[in-house]
């Protein structure tokens, strides 16, 4: 899969170029400025990650280093550290990346709305298949490796505790009421489980094949196991066959 970020964006989100002379002097105190520097930020983010995906692809998970990850990246080793801990820190930020887009959308849902029906929701928003790739690709590789996989599953763990403050976060603005901390550790360890229950089916029918098509089977079996868990999995016939392998 190609990268999304290219040398140019990481070379100028690290030196800094906007386009623009800055005044000598100056803090950036507009939202103008504040906006051009968070471009940039994401920038620098997205190339470090891309790198450490090259590398992950070429040369397999153990086999290189932050300096590695650095230089393929455009970077030095000192930014490097001001975003990431280490280089599994960021292959685990793929996954971190799938989930902050999911809940950036069930944060857009009505306060009122059923917490279950507003992640499935914000799943549906999520229309391009296309996002679910890097996230497809990272399971795919860790199915024949445990390094990486015991990497996907920290990061799984990490998402909980995201979806854990989400939760919270809605019943919050809901109600103003404080909610049993069992009740949203049993919901964000299902919605979890119903995840990795719908990477697995998925991998089981397509192989890792990271085509639109495939993505788009992994997009729709991700809703379709929100809904499942919504309606207490009393919509779905234990016995109905499975749809053939793509």
């Amino acid at each position: 899969m190609p990268s999304s970020s290219s040398p140019s964006a990481a070379q100028a989100a690290q030196s800094g170029e906007s386009g623009e002379p800055a005044e000598p002097g100056t803090a950036p105190t507009s939202r103008r400025e504040l906006s051009r520097r968070e471009l940039k930020k994401a920038a620098t983010r997205q190339a470090i990650t891309d790198a450490a995906m090259d590398l992950l692809r070429t040369r397999g998970p153990g086999n290189f280093t932050v300096e590695d990850i650095a230089e393929a990246a455009g970077i030095s080793r000192r930014t490097f550290f001001n975003y990431f801990a280490s280089t599994e820190v960021v292959i685990a930020s793929v996954t971190h990346g799938f989930l902050d887009k999911a809940l950036q959308q069930f944060r857009l849902r009505p306060a009122g709305e059923p917490i279950l029906e507003s992640a499935r929701a914000a799943l549906v928003e999520l229309a391009d298949p296309m996002t679910v790739a890097p996230m497809a690709e990272l399971y795919s590789m860790g199915q024949a490796n445990p390094m990486l996989s015991r990497s996907e599953l920290e990061a799984w763990d990490h998402c909980t505790v995201e979806i854990i403050d989400a939760a919270r976060e809605r019943f919050a603005q809901g109600s103003g009421v404080e909610v049993d901390e069992l009740y949203l550790r049993a919901l964000a360890g299902s919605i979890i489980s119903c995840g990795k229950a719908a990477m697995d089916v998925w991998f089981a029918r397509c192989g890792g094949d990271l085509s639109p098509a495939s993505l788009s089977i992994l997009r729709q079996l991700l809703i379709d196991s929100m809904s499942l868990l919504g309606s207490g999995f009393a919509s779905h016939s234990p016995a109905a066959p499975s749809p053939d392998r793509h």
